[in-house]
């Protein structure tokens, strides 16, 4: 199958509006579907219930052959023909779903523990929001064949103002204060490779309005984080595909934006000086929560939907720094970490914790609520949500973090069909992947196959029997030996330090990450 141009496919051209925005990054990253990375052989699944999120169709005892990256037959026993030369895996009891999407995270560059990690939880694409040459570099390889991963879609450099937040943090970053610097990163970072435009917090309305304006005129998408300066509402309607995280984006849904907008643009902090952003910012989100304003928040939310732009919550990440100790039930993953990493994450999680009182405590607890309550609300008005984790940032675990991503979007109300459609179907449009997220003839076989029933107890999506990717097949016993290999390097010390995590503890990472 040939691989898209990036270059041909830049002059598409990126549609706003609910009409386009299924796939609204497609201009940008179709290359990455259908690539030569895709498996010769024949698989073949039969007895098993099949669960398609993208048309929340079911169909039990079916029989799923595999030929080549697509799928060839679905269908019951009597309809579908097993070929001879196939390889078998028995589907009675077993479940089988797309395979994930993680639309957040952030790569440790460590290629022995990501990759491997990502597919034994089913995860067959990422979309990755750290720019480094690195990941540009294992996309290009993975589309190839000569990798073995999930596919990846990978952000700019991050475009943030001044004085950056990210300023001393080893993240790839330019900092830009005008709309000429802003045009010009954004015409940069397209031409080093980058799949979309990732903005950030520190923004002036000038520079992230040029931006918006060039990754129109060029047809490359533009997500990350809502400006502090720019209301959701207006970021929405200049085009942003994606909003990251809670913290950032729901302020307008508060009775008292206008009184916590003064305030965050009195907020001064150094560059690099994160933590003080942190401090300054948790009381606005305090007041925030408590002021959610539903008439104001239905006419945010369906101003969102109207634009087509999408949320992605990152509840597993917010429920580490707003609920600590909530940790200790993952323990046992870290096995599957190195030591450099295990060290990072301890100190970016002290870094946040460190000195809270027991009042401190409790309106993180009560924020995380609000987070899931926010989140809920929008997507009942109609907002479309990715399940993205923040892979990367202290203790989301690659692969593993989807998994409790789904859990926390069923907290916020959403069915167990509807969960696994916001890391199926939804991103796969979104991001432009023809023929991935969904389980039907000529769809890429991209697939998790599970041992119990994900509509029952959204948790049996981590009950992971067996993976294909792109129409390999990694079957139970293979699956095994990934994690058992992954638990070895991780032990070895002997793997090169790269990148620990995200941009949002500068210092931690900046030494490791110069190594990218």
């Amino acid at each position: 199958m040939a691989r898209f141009s990036r270059r041909r496919v830049l002059g598409v051209g990126m549609g706003v509006g609910a009409g386009l925005a299924a796939g609204s990054l497609g201009a940008h990253t179709a290359h990455a579907v259908g690539h030569p990375a895709g498996s010769d052989s024949t698989v073949a699944i039969t007895g098993a219930t099949v669960i398609d999120p993208a048309g929340s169709r079911v169909l039990p005892n079916a029989t799923l052959v595999v030929r080549g990256d697509r799928i060839a037959a679905i269908g019951t026993a009597r309809e579908v023909r097993v070929p001879a030369d196939a390889e078998l895996v028995d589907g009675r009891g077993k479940y089988v779903v797309p395979g994930f999407i993680d639309s957040h995270v952030h790569g440790s560059g460590q290629e022995e523990i990501d990759l491997p990690l990502f597919l034994a939880n089913g995860v067959t694409t990422v979309r990755d929001m750290n720019g480094h040459a690195l990941l540009y570099q294992w996309r290009d390889q993975v589309d190839a064949g000569s990798l073995f991963g999930p596919r990846l879609v990978v952000a700019s450099n991050i475009i943030d103002g001044s004085p950056s937040l990210l300023a001393g943090s080893g993240a790839p970053y330019v900092e830009v204060t005008d709309a000429r610097q802003a045009r010009t990163a954004v015409r940069e970072a397209v031409a080093g490779g980058a799949d979309f435009i990732k903005v950030y917090v520190r923004l002036t309305p000038e520079a992230y309005h040029a931006i918006a304006d060039e990754c129109s005129a060029l047809g490359v998408p533009f997500v990350g984080h809502t400006p502090a300066a720019i209301p959701l509402a207006e970021a929405g309607a200049a085009g942003q595909r994606s909003f990251e995280h809670v913290y950032t984006s729901w302020f307008d849904t508060s009775s008292e934006e206008v009184a916590i907008r003064r305030r965050l643009a009195s907020i001064e902090v150094d560059g690099g000086d994160y933590n003080s952003w942190y401090n300054q910012t948790h009381p606005l989100e305090v007041l925030t929560a408590r002021t959610f304003d539903p008439t104001r928040a239905r006419e945010v939310f369906r101003g969102l939907a109207a634009n087509g732009s999408h949320q992605v919550p990152t509840l597993t990440q917010h429920r580490v720094f707003d609920m600590p100790d909530s940790i200790a039930a993952n323990a046992d993953r870290l096995r599957y970490l190195p030591a450099a990493t295990q060290d990072g994450w301890k100190a970016m999680l002290q870094t946040y914790v460190e000195g809270r009182s027991e009042q401190d405590a409790a309106e993180h607890l009560e924020l995380f609520r609000a987070r899931v309550r926010w989140i809920g609300a929008a997507h009942r008005a109609g907002v479309p949500v990715l399940a993205g984790t923040d892979t990367g940032t202290a203790y989301v675990y690659p692969g593993f973090g989807l998994h409790d991503e789904l859990e926390n979007l069923v907290e916020a109300g959403f069915s167990p069909m509807q969960a696994l459609r916001a890391a199926t179907d939804t991103p796969a449009r979104f991001l432009g992947l023809r023929d991935a997220g969904t389980v039907r003839r000529g769809a890429i076989a991209d697939l998790a196959v599970l041992d119990a029933d994900p509509l029952t107890d959204i948790r049996n999506t981590a009950r992971i029997h067996a993976v294909v990717v792109r129409g390999t097949l990694i079957s139970a016993a293979r699956r095994e030996r990934m994690l058992s290999d992954v638990e070895g390097a991780a032990a070895s010390g002997k793997l090169p330090a790269r990148l620990v995590g995200c941009a949002c503890t500068p210092g931690l990472g900046a030494d490791l990450a110069g190594a990218v």
